[in-house]
Order: structure tokens, then sequence, then C-alpha cells
């Protein structure tokens, strides 16, 4: 680890501290009406004034997560509360369920059946608590988590009623997004609420035995949608799709509790669920991490297929580190290298600030490129580079 850390720690620390967080500080802050319009161009220019409330709450968490990680640091903490008051503000209904986006000074515009919106704030919220000691957030937090658990176990409890985009009693699906997303939700939560410690645990065991579902050895993958019985639908399109990114951020959140519990089996786990999506994703060809793949090796419907997008690498960055460091096997030290390499080279954009968010799939950026829109934000490239830059500093402690 001393050697990787030797060679890339200036390069992650100034990529997050002088390219990253000023960008979205210089141009992402609403001064005006509170939060983070997220919608930039290349530039940093504002291209549409709608605000996703995803991005509300990941950017609270991101901020609060780089003060706790390298220092109290009150501007960050500035805009993370602002993003927070923004959401207590404007982004519930009445019903108690959040809104996807919403107008620059808050007014709703749309409302999704799942509850991501609603995540994302939570992690917020318990951040933003762990960084300053403000107990309502903490309680905002709580509250929110038990809402959203209790939708997770029988979605029948969710207030918000609306005719779903498909028939369920035609066919049923469960996606690995919800399961994968409470995992990473439920440690946080555990973190900044440790008397509740057996609570959070047992959650998170029954999560992970919800995650194990959507994993088949046959296939060697993990599968984006599985039945309601767990099975595999493999004469429809839908039921063979496999999205790398997903399964390989999962990895490393599995890893994670493996290493927390001191759990060598899920340890092991985590590795064969990232070996086996870095092989099927990444392209031999031209390099970089397709954004799905049929289990089969069918065609696949969704255009966007064999695009590179700024997430997958971000995440596999994260995990194939994790994985070195703790098993030191030299093929994850190589796929950080290799992984490293693509991303920095086709995605980062430093003479403008962060991070390019799509590619085609010779790697270059489809045009006009953006920095930030309703899913992309100042979120992944940021956790990304703090996390790397605590794996190094706990490895050097060590």
């Amino acid at each position: 680890m001393k050697e990787l850390a030797n060679k890339y720690y200036k390069i992650f620390k100034e990529e997050l501290f002088e390219s990253c967080v000023p960008f979205w500080l210089e141009n992402g802050r609403d001064m005006v009406n509170g939060g983070i319009l997220n919608c930039l161009d290349r530039y940093g220019k504002v291209y549409s004034t709608d605000k996703s409330v995803w991005m509300q709450g990941r950017t609270a968490w991101t901020y609060s997560y780089i003060s706790n990680s390298f220092g109290k640091n009150e501007e960050y903490l500035d805009f993370a509360k602002s993003c927070l008051d923004f959401e207590n503000k404007h982004c519930f209904d009445s019903d108690g369920r959040m809104f996807f986006t919403v107008t620059a000074d808050g007014k709703p515009l749309r409302k999704r059946r799942y509850w991501f919106s609603e995540t994302f704030y939570i992690i917020g919220s318990a951040e933003y608590y762990m960084a300053t000691g403000d107990k309502t957030s903490l309680e905002n937090a709580k509250s929110c988590f038990d809402f959203v658990y209790g939708m997770y176990c029988d979605p029948k409890t969710d207030p918000f009623k609306i005719t779903p985009k498909s028939y369920a009693e035609t066919r049923s699906m469960k996606s690995l997004g919800r399961p994968m997303i409470m995992l990473n939700v439920t440690s946080i939560m555990r973190k900044a609420d440790p008397e509740n410690e057996e609570k959070y645990n047992a959650i998170i065991d029954n999560l992970i035995n919800d995650i194990r579902c959507f994993y088949k050895p046959q296939l060697k993958g993990m599968l984006e949608a599985v039945t309601q019985e767990n099975e595999y639908l493999s004469e429809v399109s839908e039921g063979r799709i496999i999205n790398p990114g997903h399964c390989i951020e999962c990895a490393w959140f599995l890893l994670d509790e493996g290493i927390y519990r001191g759990d060598e089996e899920l340890k092991k786990f985590a590795a064969t669920v990232f070996d086996d999506a870095i092989a099927r994703g990444w392209d031999s060809e031209l390099g970089g991490i397709f954004y799905f793949k049929d289990a089969e090796g069918k065609p696949i419907e969704a255009y966007e297929h064999d695009m590179k997008l700024w997430w997958p690498h971000n995440e596999a960055i994260i995990a194939s580190l994790m994985l070195y460091r703790e098993t030191g096997e030299e093929k994850y030290r190589d796929w950080f290298e290799k992984i490293t390499e693509y991303a920095f080279a086709h995605f980062s954009d430093r003479a403008n600030g962060e991070w390019l968010g799509y590619l085609r799939r010779d790697g270059k950026p489809t045009e006009p490129p953006c920095k930030g829109h309703t899913y992309k934000g100042a979120f992944h490239v940021m956790r990304m580079l703090a996390k790397v830059l605590n794996i190094f500093d706990e490895a050097s402690k060590e």
C-alpha cells in the first residue's frame, strides 16, 4: 500500500480539493434559494434551474463527510446545511414522501415510486449530525430511516398511491438497487446512532440475505432484477440484465460490512461479486467499464448499454483498492491502477474542474458534455476520491 500511496496520494488529493470540491462550491450553490443547482455544463454554467432532490441529500453527505474526514470546514458544512434546509422546507410532500425534482425555489415537479430521495436525505442528515452534533438532523435521519425501511419491508405501507408503470400482476420483479442502497444507508446510520447498533445489525443481516438472492453462480454474476421468488427470468431481456457498476458498488458495501464484522465468508463473497463484475464489464478492446451487459451475451435494449459512465469507474476504484488492502492480491492492485489510469485520462477535466459524466464506447465524451444533471452531482467522484485518501491514510497508520 505504501508504494501505491506514494504514487497516487497527491494525485487524488489534488483532484479532490483543487478540482472537484471548489467546482460545486463556486458553481452549484444556490445563493438565492439555498441548496444546490445540479445541472451544470462543462464549464460550470447552469443550463437548467430545476433541482434534483437526490442531489440535495447527496451533497449534504459529501461535504459533511469530507469535513469529517479531513478536518472541520465551516464552508463545507454551511453548504451541507443549506441543502438539508432546502429539503426540509421544500422537498417533503404531505404524505411524508419526498419529491424527485423541484423548481429552483422548491415547487414540486415530479415524484417517483422508489424512495431514493429519502435514502440520500437520510445519509446527508446523519453525516451532518456526525460533523456538527446537530441532534435535530440525527432525529430527522432516524425518523426517515424507519419510514423508508418500513416501505422496504412492506411496499403496501407506501402512502404514495399512483398507478405503477408496470403491471405487477403480470410480472413482478424486484431490483438490486433497493437492498444495496439500504445496506449503505444502514451502515451510515449505525455509525451515527451507535446506541441502536443491534437494531441496525439485524437490519443489515436481512439486507445481506436479500442481496445474495441476486447473485447467480451459474451465471457468474449478480442480476439487476429477479422475480419476487428470487428466480432468474431468462426468457426476457429485463431478467438477464447485469449492471457491472451496481455489482461493483455492492461489492464494496459488502466488503465494508465484512471488515466491520470480521466475517471472512462475507469478504470472500464480496470479492467474488467484484471479480465476476469486472471480468464481464471491462471493455478489453477499448478500456473502461460497460454500462449494461446481458447475462447470456444477447442483445440489450438499452441504447446506452455500451457507453462508459463516470460512476461505475468511481465504484471500481474504491472496490479494487479495498480488496487489495484486505487481501494483498496483486490482481486487485492491477485493477486499481488500470481503472484509475483510464478514468483520470478520460473523465477528469482539470482545466474546468470535476469529471465528465458520459463517454461513448471509444472514450470520447458525448456532445455537449456536462458535469451535472438530475443523477450526477457532488457525490460519486468526491466520495471515491475521499474514500481512497482515507484508505491510504488508514493503511499508513497501521
